[in-house]
């Protein structure tokens, strides 16, 4: 028999998740990080982005051997921030641990050493000559945004841990204004197991099925909108299986949580094409086969209209 998944349709309030759940351990180093960078961006008058990016994993047992997780690699995340900071903004990258990162994303890891040259005497490393131009690309791009303290990167790893975080990304920001964005790019778990019904140790092999009950994952949209960062630009995505749905999923998310931007996508064409939905509008953005087959990213041109769009949202408060 195989084992079973069962999911409970209640669960606890979002104010109330935070009051029970365990803070992760780093977060108070994470909030003083994302309330100093936070400053210096207002300092410099510079608009700031948050991105979040990869999925969010659900642990089974409170040393976590057994979790569950989603596909979500962060690639969108990860070439959004690289435009974003291209586009002048300051970049906040909340990631997924092990995601892929900006920057970091254009050299497979897998393949590190097929990179590398060993001199004749096996005394000295070098990079391979056709790597050198990519590498010195990317290293002088990233090294100009470090140098001028644009971008920050935080990881996470379970749903837990990235709500808390979101948390202090979205109150840290809120002394931006509007000239701050929410990009909410994560694949973010919808269920969970709170952490006082989880187990201390593995569960034990018994050759019996196993039943794991699930609850709704507390919905933050709400206080995101209200009390985190009520000036901020947020933009969200609705990710859909049937294209027929999408539309109507996007618009639905819309008017429901009151962003100001949903990024509708279907999963198999997810990298050439996306809707942005606003209220009363919707826009379809796309490459064609000939620009992805050029390297062209949809992102560039998702950031590129998301970028006017914030631009506007600025100065409607301005005039």
């Amino acid at each position: 028999m195989a084992e079973c998944i069962a999911i409970e349709s209640t669960s606890m309030s979002a104010r109330a998740f935070f009051e029970v759940e365990k803070r992760p351990q780093n977060l108070e180093s994470s909030c003083l990080k994302l309330q100093e960078f936070s400053q210096l961006q207002k300092e410099e008058g510079r608009k700031l982005v948050v991105i979040t990016s990869g999925g969010t994993t659900v642990p089974l047992e409170h040393r976590a051997v057994r979790f569950i997780d989603n596909f979500s690699t962060g690639s969108r995340g990860a070439a959004s921030a690289e435009y974003f900071l291209e586009a002048g903004y300051a970049v906040i990258f909340l990631h997924r641990k092990e995601a892929l990162l900006p920057f970091y994303r254009h050299f497979n890891c897998s393949q590190f050493l097929e990179h590398l040259a060993v001199n004749d005497e096996r005394s000295h490393v070098s990079v391979k000559d056709d790597v050198v131009p990519k590498l010195l690309s990317v290293l002088l791009r990233y090294q100009d945004v470090s140098n001028q303290k644009r971008f920050l990167m935080l990881e996470f790893t379970t749903v837990t841990d990235y709500l808390f975080l979101l948390r202090a990304a979205a109150e840290a920001v809120h002394v931006i204004g509007r000239n701050a964005m929410l990009y909410l790019a994560s694949a973010v778990s919808d269920f969970y197991i709170p952490s006082t019904e989880l187990p201390e140790h593995k569960i034990q092999s018994s050759g019996k099925p196993l039943t794991v009950t699930l609850q709704a994952v507390p919905k933050m949209f709400g206080l995101l909108v209200q009390d985190w960062a009520p000036d901020a630009f947020i933009v969200s995505f609705k990710l859909e299986t049937n294209k027929e749905l999408l539309l109507q999923k996007s618009e639905g998310a819309l008017d429901k949580y009151q962003h100001n931007v949903v990024v509708g996508n279907v999963l198999e064409t997810r990298k050439r094409q996306v809707i942005i939905v606003t209220s009363g509008e919707v826009e379809g953005v796309a490459i064609s086969k000939e620009e992805l087959h050029q390297g062209v990213e949809i992102e560039l041109k998702l950031v590129d209209n998301l970028a006017k769009k914030h631009s506007r949202y600025c100065r409607e408060t301005k005039e």
